[in-house]
């Protein structure tokens, strides 16, 4: 077994490539598919003829390459979305809500597209039916302003 082994690297190479591409669909960090990109290298350097000891330095380069170069644009370019596609409870600031219970600095409620959230308010007291604007979300409550009327002309 060992005999095969060393004569071809390449099998190992390929092995650790596909275990780190396992982990990686697992944990998701882009981290171990940077080093499964090292160990292409090392694959290709065996390809090559090179000996293992350029294969293992081929894989260590590539791999800190790629960790310290590529991983943080692919992760910046992950985390990046266009501002109309919001997530979560980011959808609802900027949303109209409708007052249900008066709404004060300590509490009230407040309904917004259909769900009935609790609310507070930064400054004055909204009372029941009035129009209101959701400025920010604060755990499980909606903080709310009241909604600016039109300008007079």
């Amino acid at each position: 077994m060992f005999e095969w082994l060393a004569g071809n690297w390449w099998a190992l190479w390929l092995t650790v490539f596909l275990v780190f591409a396992v982990v990686e669909m697992l944990t998701l960090g882009l981290f171990f598919i940077m080093l499964g990109g090292g160990a292409l290298a090392g694959l290709l350097a065996d390809f090559a003829g090179a000996d293992l000891w350029l294969q293992i330095v081929a894989f260590c380069v590539v791999s800190l390459l790629m960790i310290g170069f590529v991983r943080p644009v692919a992760l910046q370019h992950l985390r990046k979305g266009p501002a109309d596609q919001r997530s979560n409870i980011e959808r609802l600031i900027g949303e109209s809500a409708l007052v249900m219970e008066a709404v004060s600095a300590s509490g009230g409620l407040v309904k917004i597209g259909g769900d009935v959230w609790s609310a507070r308010t930064e400054a004055g007291v909204l009372a029941p039916g009035q129009q209101a604007v959701v400025s920010a979300i604060d755990g499980a409550t909606a903080v709310v302003a009241p909604q600016p009327g039109p300008l007079p002309e």
